[in-house]
């Protein structure tokens, strides 16, 4: 593991040099926005060369994409405070859609890929089973009662959690025209997502 540079302090592992270029991407983005920065702003932040932060991220899309998954977690908690207000599985379902297509975009983080244009990176890391199971999580999380409606299982979860991310990122990537507002979308999710949640259409 190269150990140039990082300000005289090199990382002990390769875990922990990734970690500290995140660190310094996400530093230069706080300070300067997304815009102004490049690869190279990063490595001088990280106090290293270009070609080191090269041999942990390939392009600043990389960088990007680890600075967003390092706020995931972070969101997920956001996400489950605001769907713990509803009170029904398909209510839930339906403002976890909403939820996604309205807070992804403005997140100072994970908004990251989309506004560098860096659409299928960010469609990998939606349509992972990583964030399948985080997706999973969230809704388990969330005080329903998933039983009465027949999601019980790992697999329900994560099937569940699946097409709404699927069906979020179609929203956010191919917005309607015009737009959807929020009641719009709302509508249209409860109509079709509600009666397999025991809704009413």
């Amino acid at each position: 593991m190269g150990h140039h540079g990082w300000q005289g302090n090199p990382p002990g592992t390769e875990q922990e040099a990734r970690r500290r270029i995140v660190e310094a991407a996400t530093a230069c983005i706080d300070r300067v926005g997304l815009a102004k920065t490049s690869l190279s702003d990063v490595a001088a932040e990280a106090g290293v060369t270009r070609q080191t932060v090269y041999r942990y991220f390939p392009s600043l899309a990389d960088i990007l994409g680890a600075v967003a998954l390092d706020r995931v977690e972070e969101f997920a908690r956001r996400m489950e405070r605001h769907l713990a207000s509803f009170g029904s599985p398909a209510e839930v379902a339906v403002e976890s859609v909403v939820f996604g297509v309205r807070a992804v975009p403005d997140d100072p983080h994970l908004g990251l890929l989309l506004k560098a244009g860096e659409a299928d990176v960010f469609t990998v890391a939606v349509t992972s089973s990583q964030s399948f199971s985080l997706g999973a999580r969230i809704l388990r999380n969330v005080p329903v009662d998933w039983a009465a409606v027949g999601v019980t299982t790992d697999a329900d979860f994560e099937g569940l959690a699946e097409t709404l991310m699927r069906l979020f990122l179609s929203f956010l990537q191919y917005p309607s025209t015009p737009p959807h507002t929020d009641d719009q979308l709302r509508t249209l999710v409860r109509r079709w997502i509600g009666p397999a949640l025991g809704a009413r259409p």
